[in-house]
């Protein structure tokens, strides 16, 4: 993917299909590396599962990314060797940082690229610097908007 087409460390982009959420997560699939950490904020149905597909495509991981709610993570290994996996969580029901620490998510990041639905306030402190994508819908509307940007702390 040439620079021009990558988006910026920062943006916003209104998204009227799935499939422009989708695209967008494979665009920042391309900044992403093994240890890298992207938390998806947004209420019930603002898209966070389909970013995590596209982020899973742009990555070219191995499986069928779909929500964790009832098992809070999932594992896809890179397709390629020398490329990250994806570790997909959804916090939703986690009930705070101790039972963040059980999933034993620092040690995966060695290895892949975390995803957490429903991180914010949560996962932070896996990382000095996370991507922070926060996605909104239209009330009555299937148009969706994300705003991203790179948070250090």
């Amino acid at each position: 993917m040439s620079e021009s087409t990558r988006p910026a460390t920062a943006g916003e982009r209104t998204l009227p299909e799935v499939d422009d959420t989708e695209a967008l997560g494979r665009e920042l699939a391309a900044q992403l590396q093994a240890g890298d950490l992207v938390i998806l904020d947004g209420p019930l149905g603002a898209g966070k599962t389909a970013m995590t597909r596209g982020i899973a495509a742009g990555l070219g991981v191995i499986g069928r990314v779909s929500s964790p709610t009832f098992i809070i993570a999932r594992e896809h290994r890179a397709a390629l060797p020398g490329r990250p996996g994806l570790i997909h969580v959804d916090a939703y029901r986690l009930g705070g940082l101790d039972e963040l620490d059980a999933l034993d998510l620092d040690t995966d990041l060695a290895d892949s690229v975390i995803v957490v639905e429903w991180g914010e306030g949560v996962a932070e402190r896996l990382v000095e610097r996370h991507l922070l994508v926060r996605l909104r819908r239209e009330p009555e509307s299937e148009v969706r908007s994300a705003a991203w940007e790179w948070v250090e702390h």
